[in-house]
């Protein structure tokens, strides 16, 4: 698997196992805290680590997961975005509508990609064109979006036609190499899987990984050293566009009904919530997209142990909140240190 370099403590020469495993703990906190859910999840569900409900639980943490891929790269980039969860009913309902006029996925397909390609244009270039503060433009867009959906639907659902019904909620509902006995992987896990491994490539492995991590860190001095910085602050945010347009038509086929007041409601806080628990610095500068997978499949644990500990469902956004607030308390305390 590609392996992202995470921002590190200061190495010293001779270091002893104790010293090592502090600067691991720094690095790959996300790991111990995935540990900890795990023996917790584990006391409320016996039948957690089971095949049957471990694949189920990464089928569940997807859609929100690669909508928190492209949150990943916005924040590490030192910007936010807020829009997200309006895009995904926006560009999803829409997409309905396309795939029922055409009765072809493919083509809803590639409309998601592009149409949520366009949007995260949009949220890019009124930053670094406008000059307007992330925060802001995404807080518009976000009441756009979803106003726009809202008014196209007339309040009402998008809902997929019985003619492609079956075929469309195949790409949600499927499994490869199912059968003899094996359960098989998840169509949706597949996506992804294969989706963060890219995001990990091109952290990694690219000039554009590294000028995201240097924008974050300092924009001053990452404009100095000729990086184009508008220009990087945009690609993030067309990532994140087009990552959702996936999203979109992957919740499109889970629900094969887009309801547009309410699909995607709180996605932001989502996305937002799983990439702080991954570890990724909310002040940006640094992040590792495996820490938002990890992150994403966290978050979707820590539900399934509010309901088997009968805590309301209302409570759910409270422990989010919780959530991050501790996460960059965390954060701070741990860059003060280092």
């Amino acid at each position: 698997m590609l392996q992202e370099k995470p921002q590190e403590a200061p190495v010293i020469q001779g270091q002893s196992f104790r010293d090592k495993f502090i600067r691991f703990y720094y690095n790959y906190t996300f790991l111990f805290s995935f540990a900890v859910l795990v023996i917790i999840a584990t006391y409320f569900n016996p039948k957690f680590l089971t095949y049957g409900n471990l694949s189920l639980l990464l089928l569940q943490s997807t859609i929100k997961g690669i909508i928190a891929c492209g949150m990943t790269l916005v924040i590490i980039a030192g910007m936010i975005d807020l829009s997200v969860g309006s895009m995904a009913a926006l560009v999803g309902g829409l997409g309905v509508v396309v795939l029922n006029t055409t009765e072809n996925i493919w083509i809803m397909f590639l409309f998601c990609v592009a149409f949520g390609t366009f949007l995260g244009t949009i949220n890019g270039l009124l930053v670094t064109k406008a000059r307007i503060a992330p925060f802001i433009v995404t807080l518009a867009t976000m009441v756009a979006f979803r106003s726009i959906i809202v008014q196209l639907g007339q309040g009402g659902p998008f809902d997929v036609k019985a003619e492609v019904y079956d075929d469309f909620r195949l790409i949600a509902a499927g499994y490869l190499f199912r059968g003899g006995g094996f359960k098989g992987i998840p169509y949706m896990a597949i996506w992804f899987i294969a989706i963060t491994l890219i995001m990990i490539f091109i952290m990694s492995k690219t000039k554009f990984g590294r000028y995201v991590y240097a924008v974050g860190s300092n924009q001053i001095a990452a404009k100095l050293t000729g990086i184009n910085v508008d220009r990087v602050k945009t690609l993030c945010f067309v990532i994140t566009g087009l990552l959702v347009g996936i999203s979109s038509f992957l919740l499109a086929s889970r629900l094969t009904s887009i309801t547009a007041p309410n699909v995607g409601v709180n996605y932001e806080l989502d996305a937002i919530a799983a990439v702080a628990i991954g570890g990724t610095a909310m002040a940006g500068g640094s992040g590792l997209i495996l820490g938002t997978f990890i992150g994403a499949i966290m978050l979707q644990m820590i539900e399934g142990i509010l309901i088997a500990a009968q805590i309301p469902v209302f409570l759910n956004g409270l422990v989010k909140g919780i959530i991050i607030i501790i996460a960059v308390v965390f954060q701070s305390r741990r860059e003060r240190k280092h």
